[in-house]
């Protein structure tokens, strides 16, 4: 490369480069806001300055332990203070984080402790039992240590050695390094693979760093957010916003399990600002009793992604009171990249349009680097006329280092130079996207490609209609035809499939119609994705 006078005697120094590590954000934070509230759940309270050391002395008890650079801590936690301070005191030993998924079963779990070598273990007494069954598994045994939530109160110990019992063999004012390069690899998140064995994503420093203030500047979020717990932390390590909101000197509020009536409860109490999750908890939200929904009395803003939301769900929860932003990314991205920006002109749009408008996945955050809407086959982009289907790409620093110890499917997934998500959308003239279905997903019927999305929020239409999802059935004459799974909602047993398909008439080109609708109770993930490939089982063997 040819240099310039602005490469002669311009190096980068300890002056003006260092690592970019979100763990700095605790420093800083604490320092500047020492009073503050940083975390409160249930009676605990502590303000950053208390969180700040008792981050310190995880980090140094591990290093006590002989913890240190590319070791792996594995944490099956749920949102409590604990999983916080793992965020924190786990790469400040220099070791990677692998948040374990809570609802995975016991070969699950010892096959990421496993492929992970796994050094230490950090579990919740509620998955005692799993974890033991996990551990008994493994050649090499990990440390155990359990966490004993006041929260919970029940079960017996994972461990004898207790969490608390082991942050007394650290030192609260102990000194941390920052990583030697920000590419060094931070927490580790496998994937719920459908098939075969997960994949393990994983996540840099600097790439962490980046999305933790993305999310902050995507979402507008200012200073100290008070921001309550109802997205998993193990889920993308809760979209990096452990990050976020410690870097903004807010207010985490936890919560072991989500129930619409304690998280409402939580909102007025501590006047919650800010909460993410996937639709599933917002659908919740909306269909909670009266009584709480009425107390409702300052605005919330919400952040969703993981599945389309419906925009009848979007309108919803607004004329609650919630604000919503639609966000979009997957785990290989370190949760959200995209966003439906808004625009003041939208302001003054009836509320069905502006819901309509909010579920678009919409453009990148400011931390991304490119996205594209084009060709699986030859990634030449699609035109933005907002029918043409393409696969989403995406690339830049919030993009994972790859999957562990897979590099053939790490090189599959970088085909080309872009990210491949298998999410299939349109290109709308503004340059907005908007998800139509996964690349799998997708019913091609006589030919003509049905999004499940679109069948969907006609479903959600339908008043009865609590929870809709739709596959690809099989059928003769066509192929496929959409195959629709719906819940109701309470004191609708008598809605008929009849009433449904009738209704999907009236909304629907007849060739998108389901053939079949079964009412039932829909899996989903324990981040509350629909599992579509039970679904899609289920259809094959009703034909």
């Amino acid at each position: 490369m040819a240099t310039s006078i602005y490469d002669q005697g311009l190096e980068p120094c300890q002056a003006n480069y260092a690592v970019q590590s979100p763990v700095d954000f605790l420093e800083r934070t604490a320092s500047v806001y020492p009073d503050q509230p940083s975390i409160i759940h249930g009676a605990i309270r502590y303000t950053w300055a208390e969180t700040g050391e008792r981050c310190r002395r995880l980090a140094s008890a591990l290093a006590g332990r002989g913890i240190g650079r590319g070791d792996t801590v594995a944490v099956m936690l749920p949102n409590i203070p604990a999983m916080i301070e793992c965020h924190f005191g786990v790469p400040m030993a220099g070791a990677v984080l692998n948040s374990l998924n809570v609802r995975q079963d016991a070969p699950a779990i010892a096959y990421m402790l496993e492929h992970s070598e796994t050094r230490v273990v950090i579990a919740d007494r509620e998955y005692g039992e799993v974890i033991r069954q996990a551990v008994a598994r493994l050649k090499q045994k990990p440390l155990l240590i359990e966490v004993d939530d006041p929260e919970y109160g029940e079960g017996e110990p994972v461990s004898e050695l207790d969490y608390e019992a082991f942050l007394l063999e650290g030192d609260p004012q102990a000194e941390w390094s920052f990583p030697p390069d920000e590419w060094d690899a931070i927490s580790l998140n496998y994937t719920s693979g459908t098939t075969g064995n997960p994949k393990g994503v994983v996540y840099h420093h600097r790439g962490a760093f980046m999305q933790a203030l993305g999310n902050q500047t995507a979402w507008s979020m200012g200073m100290h957010p008070v921001y309550l717990w109802t997205l998993p932390m193990f889920h993308c390590n809760g979209w990096c916003f452990p990050w976020t909101i410690t870097a903004m000197a807010g207010t985490h509020i936890c919560l072991r399990r989500v129930d619409p009536e304690k998280v409402l409860q939580l909102i007025r109490a501590h006047q919650v600002t800010h909460l993410c999750g996937a639709p599933i908890v917002l659908n919740a939200l909306l269909n909670a009793s009266a009584e709480a929904k009425a107390e409702l009395r300052h605005e919330v803003n919400a952040l969703t992604g993981g599945a389309a939301p419906p925009a009848q769900l979007i309108q919803g929860i607004e004329e609650m009171g919630v604000r919503v932003t639609h966000a979009y990314g997957l785990t290989e991205v370190y949760g959200l990249v995209t966003l439906c920006a808004w625009k003041p002109e939208w302001d003054g749009l009836p509320l069905d349009q502006r819901a309509r408008l909010k579920a678009r996945q919409g453009v990148r955050y400011q931390t991304l680097a490119g996205t594209m809407v084009a060709d699986p086959r030859t990634l030449k982009p699609v035109p933005k006329d907002g029918k043409t289907l393409g696969e989403i790409f995406l690339r830049g620093n919030t993009v994972m280092k790859g999957y562990l110890k897979n590099p053939e499917a790490t090189a599959d997934a970088f085909r080309g130079g872009w990210f491949h998500t298998g999410d299939l959308a349109v290109w709308h003239k503004d340059g907005y996207m908007e998800i139509r279905d996964r690349l799998k997903d997708i019913i091609i019927s006589g030919g003509e490609n049905i999004s499940t999305i679109e069948v969907e929020d006609a479903l959600y239409k339908h008043p009865a209609v609590l929870e809709a999802a739709v596959v690809a059935g099989p059928d003769e004459r066509w192929g496929e035809i959409p195959c629709a799974f719906v819940t109701l909602k309470p004191d609708s047993d008598d809605v008929t499939e009849d009433e449904i398909i009738a209704f999907c008439r009236q909304h629907l080109a007849i060739f998108k119609v389901p053939g079949k609708v079964v009412f039932t109770r829909l899996p989903k993930t324990s981040t509350g994705k629909i599992r579509k490939f039970m679904l899609r089982n289920q259809a094959k063997e009703m034909q």
